[in-house]
C-alpha cells in the first residue's frame, strides 16, 4: 500500500492550517508539515535566496516524513498559489510508492473576507491580508487540484470530506 502525500493549499484565511491540523489526528499513522513553519524569519524577506531555501526545508522534512518506515498519509499545507509552484514542490519529492492528493481549500469571497476580517479582530491578520487574498483567490480557482468548498462547513465535514477523497 503506498504512503498518501495529501497537500492542502488555498489563500490565506481559508482553513489550511486548521483543517489540517485536525486532519493529521484523523488520520493513523500520519506526518504533518505546515510549510509556514519553514520560511519562520523576521523580517520576513521574500527573495531567491529564501525561497530556495524554504523549497529545501520543505522537500527534505516531507523526504523525511515519507520515507519513514510508520508513516501511512502525510498531510502537507502552504500556499500555494499556482501550478508552477506546486510542481517545483512535487518534483523534490520522491513520490515513487506515494500517491499524491492536490487540494486545494475554497469559500466564497464574501466568506473568506469573513474569516479575514475576525483575524484582524483577534490579531492574527492585518488589514492588508483581506486584499492579498482577493487578489490571488482566482489563481487557486485556476489550479489544477481537488477543490473542497469550506463555505458554511463546520471542520469536521471538511475533513471528512478529504478523508473520503484519499480512502
Amino acid at each position: 500500500m503506498n504512503t498518501k502525500l495529501i497537500v492542502i493549499n488555498g489563500v490565506m484565511g481559508v482553513g489550511k492550517t486548521t483543517v489540517s491540523k485536525r486532519l493529521y489526528k484523523e488520520l493513523k499513522n500520519c506526518f504533518w508539515l505546515d510549510g509556514d513553519n519553514c520560511w519562520t524569519m523576521n523580517p520576513f524577506i521574500v527573495n531567491e535566496e529564501n525561497k530556495e531555501m524554504v523549497l529545501n526545508n520543505i522537500s527534505f522534512i516531507l523526504n523525511n516524513f515519507l520515507s519513514n518506515s510508520s508513516s501511512k498519509s502525510v498531510v502537507f499545507n502552504w500556499v500555494i498559489q499556482s501550478d508552477d509552484i506546486m510542481n517545483e514542490v512535487l518534483s523534490r519529492i520522491n513520490t515513487e510508492n506515494v500517491d499524491v492528493y492536490k487540494i486545494t481549500l475554497m469559500c466564497t469571497k464574501e466568506e473568506l473576507i469573513r474569516r479575514i476580517e475576525s483575524d484582524v479582530r483577534l490579531g492574527l491578520r492585518d488589514n492588508k491580508n483581506v486584499e492579498r487574498s482577493l487578489e490571488r483567490y482566482d489563481m487557486y480557482k485556476a489550479m489544477d487540484t481537488i477543490k473542497v468548498d469550506t463555505t458554511g462547513k463546520s471542520i469536521e465535514k471538511i475533513v471528512e470530506e478529504i478523508v473520503e477523497l484519499v480512502e
